[in-house]
Order: structure tokens, then C-alpha cells, then sequence
């Protein structure tokens, strides 16, 4: 049963290789017959084309046939009219007199009429020659009354004496010197006019006398005092932690106005100015000395001891410019470098103190 069913696997696998085959050429089919409709759509394309241009140039070609024989039609038109009104003049005026002739005749009474039709090279003495405007044809039939402008303005100059003689215009021309009356009486007052453009500035006059002396004015608010100072210490020494710790003060020397935090350690200013300020710590035995006075929260300056076997007092001063609500204050370095500050119950080894020395302005 085995060995059947793998038969049959490769058999199925056969078949849809096979089937897979047959689906490529199908899809190849089906391009070549897309091309192909393509290019016999092109081909269609070209050949309508062509059919139009064709087109389009017969129909340019019966138009300039059209407006040939229409050209044509309007000369042999032209010449007819003229054949009539030579051929039909005789046998208006014999109906006009009443007089009926024979058909027999009309070619003996025509005759003389077409040699007196025919025009002359150039008119007789006295004789005036009827000329319409370009591209009009005038019959000998047709009545004076449609003679075109040209043709009376040129009879009117033939014969000046048609017209009466016209009087050359003549405009009278008065002397107003000489109409000149007396003078007239003094006419109202007109509105002001707008105001002109302003004039260049004048030079400084003199100086005005002194004047009286005024009277005193009220009394004003009481001059505020601006100051503030404190100075405190500690008798208790410190060791430094895993972080910056601040250094309290357990000592009050001076802070008239409070403006020293205690349990903060911190100094408030309480106004603009120029501040001074003075820290002074005992170093440890064989330990760093590292301490900072900082501002807000920015290092100002520092007071540093190297480690020795003795221990000595050190001191570090600095002039800051505050503003209201700034802090000043002194912290310990953390612990990645031992360092100590030293003070004992008895003496006061740690003090810090600091006043005002200019205000701001306001």
C-alpha cells in the first residue's frame, strides 16, 4: 500500500506540473491574441484617419468648384440683364404709343438698336458719360433717378450755373473794451480754504523771567530701608552620604529680619541686589574638606581642604547678584569622595554669614 500511494503522489504532482504548463500557455495565448488586437485596433486607428483626410479635401475641392460656378453664373447673370434691356426697350416704347408690329419685323427694328448699343471709345463733345461705382452693372433702361452720387456730383460740376451762388459766411466780431461798465461792489466773503502745509520750525526764543515759587506739595510715603543680613553656625560635625546633603546650622549669630531659614539652611532674598557672602569650616584629620555655597541650585564657588594628619580652618568668600526669591546656601559633596567637616559641643567651628551691600533698582 505503500509503494501505491507514492505512485499516486508522483502521479498528482505529474498533473499539476502538467496543469501549471498548460496555465503559462494559456496566459501566453492570451498576450499575443491582446497584442495583436492591439495593433489591428492601431491599424484601424490609422486607416479612419487617412478616410477623413481624404474626406476633408474632397469637400475643399467642391467648394472651390461651387464658388467657380457661382462666379460664372453671376457674369452670364450680368450679360443676360443687358441683352434684355436692349432686347425688350423697343417693344416697351411701341406699347407705350399704342402701335402693334408684326414678329416678322422685330428683327429689322433690333438691328439699329444693337449698332447704337454698342459704346464708344471715348465720349463726344458735350456729352456727359453716366459711370456707376465699381462692380455695378447699369442697363440702358433704367431710369435717371438711379444715377449713383458720383455720377450727380460730376453733372453738378459739369454745369456750375445749376446751383445758385452761395454768401460767404461773415461773423460779426464786438470790441468788449469798448462795452467795459464800472467797477462793482465788493462781493461776499468766501469759505476758508484748507490749511497749508506746515512751515518750518521757528528758532528758540528767549528765556521767560522766573516764576513764583509754588506751594509745597503733600507729604509722601515713608523711605523704605533696604536691608538684610544674618550670620549662624554649628557646633556639630558632618559626615558625607551616598548624596549631596545640606549643611545645617544649629546657631544663630545675627537675622534681624528672619530672612535665614533655620530648618531649610537657606538664605531668601528678600529684595534686588548685590549680596556678600562668607563660609568658614574646620577640615577633618586624614579627610577631604569639600563644600559648596550654591545658588538655587547652581554651584557658586567651592571650599576644598586636601586630607592631612593636621587639621586646619578654612575659609571661602563671594559677592552674588539676587533677585527676590532667590536662595543661597551651602551643601556637602557626596560620598564618592570621604570628606568630613569638623565642630565640637564646646567651640563653633562652622559659620556662614552674608548682608546686603547695594540694592537694585526698582
Amino acid at each position: 500500500m505503500a509503494w501505491g500511494s507514492g505512485e499516486s503522489k508522483q502521479h498528482k504532482e505529474e498533473e499539476e506540473v502538467q496543469e501549471e504548463e498548460e496555465e503559462e500557455e494559456e496566459e501566453e495565448e492570451e498576450g499575443q491574441e491582446e497584442e495583436e488586437e492591439e495593433e489591428e485596433e492601431e491599424e484601424e486607428e490609422g486607416q479612419e484617419e487617412e478616410e477623413e483626410a481624404q474626406e476633408e479635401e474632397e469637400e475643399g475641392q467642391e467648394k472651390e468648384e461651387k464658388g467657380q460656378e457661382e462666379e460664372k453664373g453671376q457674369e452670364e447673370g450680368q450679360e443676360e440683364d443687358g441683352v434684355e434691356c436692349v432686347s425688350t426697350a423697343p417693344s416697351r416704347l411701341l406699347a407705350a404709343l399704342g402701335m402693334a408690329v408684326p414678329g416678322h419685323l422685330w428683327p429689322l427694328l433690333l438691328l439699329p438698336l444693337l449698332v447704337l448699343a454698342v459704346p464708344t471709345e471715348e465720349p463726344g463733345p458735350g456729352e456727359a458719360v453716366a459711370s456707376g461705382p465699381p462692380g455695378r452693372c447699369r442697363r440702358c433702361c433704367d431710369p435717371e433717378e438711379l444715377l449713383a452720387p458720383a455720377d450727380a456730383a460730376a453733372a453738378s460740376s459739369a454745369s456750375p450755373g445749376a446751383l445758385p451762388y452761395v454768401l460767404p459766411e461773415v461773423r460779426p466780431y464786438i470790441n468788449i473794451t469798448i462795452l467795459k461798465g464800472d467797477k462793482g461792489d465788493r462781493g461776499l466773503l468766501g469759505t476758508p480754504g484748507k490749511l497749508g502745509r506746515e512751515g518750518p520750525r521757528g528758532e528758540r526764543g528767549p528765556q521767560g523771567s522766573k516764576g513764583a515759587k509754588g506751594q509745597a506739595g503733600s507729604p509722601g510715603s515713608p523711605c523704605q530701608t533696604h536691608f538684610s543680613a544674618f550670620s549662624v553656625g554649628r557646633k556639630t560635625a558632618l559626615h558625607s552620604s551616598e548624596g549631596f546633603q545640606p549643611l545645617l546650622f544649629d546657631t544663630v549669630f545675627v537675622n534681624p529680619d528672619g530672612h535665614f531659614d533655620l530648618a531649610a539652611g537657606h538664605f531668601l532674598a528678600p529684595l534686588q541686589g548685590l549680596y556678600f557672602f562668607s563660609l568658614n569650616v574646620h577640615s577633618w584629620n586624614f579627610k577631604e574638606t569639600y563644600v559648596h555655597v550654591v545658588h538655587n541650585e547652581e554651584a557658586a564657588v567651592i571650599l576644598y581642604a586636601q586630607p592631612s594628619d593636621r587639621s586646619i580652618m578654612q575659609s571661602q568668600s563671594v559677592m552674588l547678584a539676587l533677585a527676590p526669591g532667590d536662595r543661597v546656601w551651602v551643601r556637602l559633596f557626596k560620598r564618592e569622595r570621604e570628606n568630613a567637616v569638623y565642630s565640637d559641643d564646646v567651640d563653633t567651628y562652622i559659620t556662614f554669614s552674608g548682608h546686603l551691600i547695594k540694592p537694585g533698582e526698582d
